[in-house]
């Protein structure tokens, strides 16, 4: 019997003002995901499942093939990183969900994203 896979997950998150419109309830967030392979053997990141939900409590759902237009493969001891975006409609959220990643077996396993805070930093309480 094999490790189970070990893939830690680290967010960094950003306001982006000058895509914002905040008179046009839009407010555009990146965020930056380290996904570190801890394990003993490469992983690759196959899909992603997203959960937004915005100041007010609307949810929006985002699943989709891989990340940023890529399936990467994670060899061991090393890590990936890539930079995306989300537009809400209010100056504060949050986000969270899993990835669905595959090992050198072929199992399919998930990797939890906890919850994280998309807010303009004048918002954070």
């Amino acid at each position: 019997m094999s490790d189970s896979p070990r893939v830690v997950i680290q967010v960094q998150t950003l306001y982006v003002e000058t895509q914002s419109s905040p008179d046009e309830e839009r407010f555009v967030f990146a965020y930056t995901i380290t996904v570190r392979n801890l394990g003993r053997n490469p992983v690759q990141l196959l899909r992603r499942h997203w959960l937004i939900t915005n100041g007010n409590g609307r949810e929006t759902e985002v699943k989709g093939e891989g990340v940023v237009g890529e399936q990467p493969t994670i060899s061991p001891a090393s890590e990936y990183q890539y930079t995306s975006g989300a537009v809400l409609e209010t100056p504060m959220g949050t986000m969270q969900g899993h990835y669905v990643m595959v090992d050198e077996n072929g199992e399919e396993f998930a990797v939890d994203i906890p919850v994280f805070r998309l807010a303009i930093h004048t918002h954070i309480h």
